[in-house]
C-alpha cells in the first residue's frame, strides 16, 4: 500500500459511516485506501469501522425497532422511503462515479446494471408496501367445541444485517435494503472492503432524506470477516442477508445457527447454458458474450456451455469470432462490456484456474492469460476451453472470470443430467427452435432462475436465489419482500 500515491478525495468518495442518523467518522478516525481496479491506483480513501463502530450501529438499529413506530406506522415508512429513492435519482452522478471506481467496471455497464438499472428499480418495494395486505381473515373454525374467528397477521422480523458483495455493489445493497425497510425492519449494512463508497455514499442520501435515528446505518471495513462475523453471531440481530460465495454463506450460516436466526443466503454459480440440437447455433452463442460481461464477475452467468457433440467444432469457430472479436479496455468504454477484475488477488485466482484447466486435459481454444494490449488494470483476456469434462474443477467450481467452459453432449437427456450435476442451481439458459421444448427442458433444470431463447429473468418483481448450495431463500419481488416479514396467527373466541 505505501507504494500507491493517493490521489485527493472525490466528491463521490464519502469517508463516513452512517450510524443513529449521523455521518461520522470511524472510531480514532481509522481509514483505509480505496484502489481503483482499473488504474491499480489509490483513488481515495474509506472509513474503516472497529467492532466498537459496528456494536453503536447495532445498537441503534436494535433501538430504532424495538423503541420506535417505525415497524407499525406504514405511512411514515412510505414517506422516507420515497424522499430515499428521490435522493438516489438526485446523487445518481456521485453513485455512477462511485461504482465506476470501485469495480472499474465499463460505462455501458454503469449506465445499465452497476447504476442507473437498480437505482431505476428502487421504488418496486415502495409501490408493493401500498398495496400489501398485512393481515387477512382466516374466517371461523371450531376445534374441541371452541369457536374462533382466526386472523394472520405479518410483521417486520426484526433487525436486519446486510452483508453485501463486490460485483453489483449499488444493485445488491438496494434489493438487501429497500425491502427490509419497506417491511419494517430496521438494517445494517456492512459492505464488501472494496467497495465502500457505492454503501457510504446511501448513509450520505439517507441523512439528507431525514431517515429516523437507527433505522438505517452503513459500516465500511477494511477487514472482510471480523464485522459479519460480529453481526451474524449477535442475538440482537434476527436477519441475516448475505450475499458472496458458498464458502463463506457455509459460515454465516452456521454463525446464524446458534441463535436460530433467519438467513438469506445469495451464494455461488456455476450455471449451464444449453443448446439444445434444434436451435439455430449462430444465434444462440451470442449468449457465450455474458462471460465478457463486467469480466463474468457475476453469480448468475452462464459459465458452462452445452453444445451437440457433432457441432463441437462449429461452436469452437463461432465462440472465436464472437468472443474474440469483444473489444475492452479502451478509453471510450460505452460500448463495452468487459473491465478489470476487481483485484490483483481476484485476477491471480483466475489465472490459477487457467492453469488448471490445462492440466486437467481441456483444451484451450481463446484467450488464457493477461492482454499484451493493456499495461494496467486488473485483466484476464475473454478465456475458452472446450473438449471439458463435467467432472472437471473448471467445470463444477466458480471461478468467477471471463472463462467459458464447452462441454458436447449426445443427446437431451445427457444435455439435463450434466445441466443437473452440479452442486449449485442457480440459474441457466436454454436455446431451440421450439418454444415449448425449451421451455420444458427449463422446467426440469434445478435451479432459481432460466432464460429461455435469449429471455433475461432480472426485474424489481422477478424472486432471484438457488437452489442446492447456490443459496436459500429469494430476493426481489414479493418472496424477497416477504423475506423481511414474521407471521402471526391470532385466534378469537366467537
Amino acid at each position: 500500500m505505501s507504494k500507491l500515491s493517493l490521489s485527493p478525495q472525490p466528491d463521490h468518495g464519502e469517508a463516513r459511516l452512517y450510524i443513529n442518523g449521523e455521518l461520522r467518522d470511524a472510531e480514532g478516525g481509522r481509514q483505509y485506501p480505496n484502489i481503483s481496479p482499473l488504474s491499480e491506483e489509490v483513488v481515495g480513501v474509506a472509513a474503516d469501522a472497529s467492532l466498537k463502530d459496528a456494536e453503536a450501529a447495532l445498537a441503534a438499529a436494535r433501538r430504532a425497532f424495538d423503541d420506535s413506530d417505525w415497524s407499525t406506522d406504514h405511512a411514515k415508512r412510505l414517506s422516507c422511503l420515497r424522499r430515499f429513492v428521490d435522493g438516489l435519482n438526485r446523487h445518481i452522478d456521485e453513485l455512477r462515479a462511485a461504482v465506476a471506481d470501485e469495480t472499474g467496471a465499463t460505462q455501458f455497464f454503469v449506465n445499465g446494471p452497476q447504476c442507473d438499472g437498480p437505482v431505476s428499480m428502487a421504488n418496486w418495494p415502495l409501490d408493493y408496501l401500498e398495496r400489501f395486505e398485512w393481515q387477512r381473515e382466516l374466517g371461523d373454525y371450531e376445534v374441541m367445541g371452541v369457536k374462533s374467528r382466526r386472523v394472520v397477521f405479518k410483521e417486520a422480523a426484526g433487525v436486519v444485517a446486510a452483508i453485501s458483495p463486490w460485483n453489483f455493489p449499488i444493485q445488491i445493497n438496494l434489493a438487501k435494503c429497500l425491502p427490509a425497510l419497506a417491511a419494517g425492519c430496521t438494517v445494517v449494512l456492512k459492505s464488501a472492503p472494496e467497495t465502500p463508497w457505492t454503501a457510504s455514499l446511501l448513509g450520505r442520501i439517507a441523512a439528507e432524506a431525514d431517515m429516523p435515528p437507527g433505522v438505517f446505518n452503513v459500516l465500511t471495513a477494511s477487514d472482510p470477516a471480523e464485522i459479519g462475523n460480529f453481526l451474524s453471531t449477535d442475538p440482537r440481530v434476527d436477519v441475516v442477508s448475505f450475499t458472496g460465495s458458498t464458502a463463506v454463506g457455509k459460515i454465516v450460516m452456521a454463525n446464524a445457527a446458534q441463535t436460530v436466526k433467519r438467513v438469506f443466503l445469495e451464494l455461488g454459480g456455476k450455471s449451464a447454458m444449453v443448446v439444445l440440437d434444434d436451435a439455430d447455433l449462430g444465434t444462440a452463442l451470442f449468449g457465450s458474450l455474458a462471460i465478457c460481461a463486467h469480466s463474468g464477475q457475476g453469480c448468475a452467468i452462464t459459465t458452462r456451455l452445452l453444445v451437440p457433440k457433432d457441432k463441437l467444432a462449429e461452436t469452437e469457430e463461432l465462440l472465436r469470432a464472437y468472443v474474440g472479436g469483444m473489444p475492452y479496455g479502451s478509453a471510450d468504454t460505452s460500448g463495452e462490456m468487459q473491465g478489470p477484475l476487481i483485484s490483483a488477488r481476484q485476477r491471480q485466482r483466475v489465472l490459477d484456474y487457467i492453469e488448471l484447466g490445462k492440466r486437467e486435459g481441456a483444451r484451450l481454444v481463446l484467450g488464457g492469460g493477461v492482454p499484451a494490449h493493456l499495461d494496467k488494470g486488473f485483466f484476464v483476456e475473454p478465456t475458452i476451453f472446450s473438449d471439458v469434462r463435467n467432472d472437471m474443477r473448471i467445470a463444477q467450481e466458480e471461478i468467477f472470470g471471463p472463462v467459458l467452459v464447452v462441454i458436447p453432449y449426445e443427446d437431451e437427456a445427457d444435455a439435463l443430467r450434466i445441466a443437473n450435476d452440479s452442486v449449485y442451481g442457480l440459474s441457466g439458459a436454454v436455446y431451440s427452435a421450439s418454444e415449448a421444448r425449451a421451455l420444458a427442458f427449463a422446467r426440469q433444470v434445478r435451479s432459481g432462475t432460466m432464460n429461455v431463447n435469449g429471455g433475461n429473468f432480472l426485474g424489481p418483481d422477478a424472486p432471484f436465489g438457488g437452489y442446492k448450495q447456490s443459496g436459500v431463500g429469494r430476493e426481489m419481488g414479493p418472496e424477497g419482500f416477504e423475506e423481511y416479514l414474521e407471521t402471526k396467527t391470532v385466534a378469537i373466541a366467537v
